[in-house]
């Protein structure tokens, strides 16, 4: 019997070139994913953006708690194939969660939702007090 020095550094780098080989999203696809999202300002509006083709409106579910924003939804497959007579599958399938830490700013209870395309819109509107105003000088 041989008796080998260990080494957590050697360990640790195996474990690493292991896991890289791995697929992202295993053999057939099916499993978590997040959908890509644009955040920016609009007017008066924080604008979230998600990409999420394929998914049916009614298996999106929108909520705000403890001012968190989580959008979760599920893309089902439309038909099942044979895997064996499949030359190529990369879309991707299950269910997903993103959610995101609202400001101070945002008023959550007027948060809007529009589905078109493929591409779920939030509206955030601001709130008053987060407004810009102009104050005014009086002169005496």
């Amino acid at each position: 019997m041989t008796l080998v020095r260990w080494d957590p550094m050697r360990e640790l780098l195996n474990m690493h070139a292991r896991m890289a080989a791995v697929p992202e999203h295993g053999d057939d696809s099916y499993g978590s994913w997040a959908p890509a999202v644009d955040i920016f300002e609009k007017g008066d509006n924080l604008v979230i953006r998600a990409e999420i083709p394929g998914v049916n409106k009614d298996d999106i579910d929108i909520n705000v708690e403890y001012n968190t924003l989580s959008i979760r939804g599920e893309r089902k497959r439309e038909e099942e194939y044979d895997e064996d007579r499949a030359y190529k599958t990369e879309r991707v399938f299950g269910s997903f969660v993103r959610t995101f830490r609202l400001p101070r700013t945002v008023d959550s209870s007027l948060i809007s939702a529009d589905y078109t395309n493929g591409v779920l819109e939030l509206q955030l509107p601001k709130a008053d007090e987060a407004k810009p105003r102009r104050i005014e000088i009086k002169a005496h």
